[in-house]
């Protein structure tokens, strides 16, 4: 562990940080034009509710085993000579549990998503219909020379002669969830509690998944080929879903935007806590970007300037801003 710290501090140290000003001349430029800029099939808002059965075949499982503590990728650690019987008895409790999941329909799935006109203004990404922006943060560490430093807002077009857009969502697999965990809990059996929790968990990323493709291949409809579920698991379809809290955009305030927009709550039942933390817990919300360089990134580390400038933007003060942001400070 002291070696840990000590080379954590000596990376920190030498890297150095640019101004937002540098950072931002040094964005992502990206070609807008209708080579890279799709039109809608759809264009609006819309909730949606999917089969436990539509949804299973877009299941990474990798994860699952993770979160037993069994590290190997699926389906190669089924066979693993050290975890590969405990992961395959897991497996197989797994597919038990789905099949009664299932045939009662204890768990579902439902979710709401919206396309919209979207135009970029610096970092920021405005919603004309919605009367609102989306407020995205760049990197800011010295990158090497043909390197960017992105921004969310880079993969959006800025001039207003450019129609472009932006979608978001809300998706939950997790009702019902909370009910059939209390079940098996009331009945001492801890593993399957434990069990339908991390099965949830699967079911609501391979329903943010099939969302996904829908919105490819339908409603903004840029992509027609549908993808096998290794392809998908390996990202090789274009456009992007980057989530609020996670590495490309950990500003967890985001949420409350979307939920704005989209009306989340009322029209699905997901409720963001203080926290900005998602119930039922198996839930996934992120945007939808479509340009064709569209790609995720880590923000890494960012100075007071875009601290101050951020909050600036967010109307919040400069002490709420650090507390959100607090893990991405230099």
């Amino acid at each position: 562990y002291a070696v840990v710290k000590t080379n954590y501090e000596l990376h920190h140290q030498t890297r150095q940080l640019l101004s937002l000003e540098a950072a931002r001349e040094n964005g992502f430029k990206g070609k807008f034009d209708d080579s890279t800029i799709a039109q809608p099939h759809f264009i609006g808002k819309k909730t949606i509710t999917f089969s436990l059965e539509e949804t299973e075949p877009f299941i990474d499982w990798t994860p699952f085993f993770q979160s037993w503590e069994l590290h190997g990728k699926y389906p190669n650690i089924l066979k693993d000579e050290v975890v590969g019987e405990q992961a395959t008895q897991l497996f197989s409790d797994a597919q038990k549990l789905i099949e009664e999941i299932k045939r009662n329909q204890s768990i579902r799935i439902k979710g709401v998503f919206g396309i919209l006109p979207a135009k970029r203004q610096g970092d920021d990404i405005l919603l004309p219909t919605e009367n609102t922006k989306f407020i995205t943060l760049r990197q800011q560490t010295s990158k090497a020379a043909g390197q960017p430093n992105f921004a969310l807002a880079d993969f959006i077009a800025e001039s207003s002669e450019i129609i472009d857009h932006v979608g978001c969502f809300a998706i939950s697999a997790g009702f019902g969830a909370d009910e059939l965990v209390k079940h098996y809990e009331q009945a001492h059996d801890d593993y399957n509690a434990i069990l339908v929790k991390a099965i949830a968990d699967r079911f609501a990323e391979a329903a943010a998944e099939l969302l996904h493709q829908k919105i490819r291949t339908d409603y903004w409809g840029y992509e027609e080929a549908k993808f096998s579920n290794e392809q998908l698991i390996n990202e090789e379809y274009r456009g992007i879903r980057p989530a609020p809290g996670y590495p490309a955009c950990p500003d967890h305030l985001e949420k409350k935007t979307i939920w704005e927009i989209l009306d989340v709550e009322k029209e699905t039942g997901i409720v963001l806590t203080e926290s900005m933390a998602m119930h039922p817990a198996a839930s996934v919300s992120g945007y939808y970007f479509a340009h064709p360089d569209s790609k995720y990134f880590g923000l890494g580390k960012i100075n007071e300037d875009q601290l101050r400038d951020y909050s600036e933007r967010r109307n919040i003060s400069l002490d709420e801003a650090r507390r959100w942001l607090s893990p991405n400070m230099h």
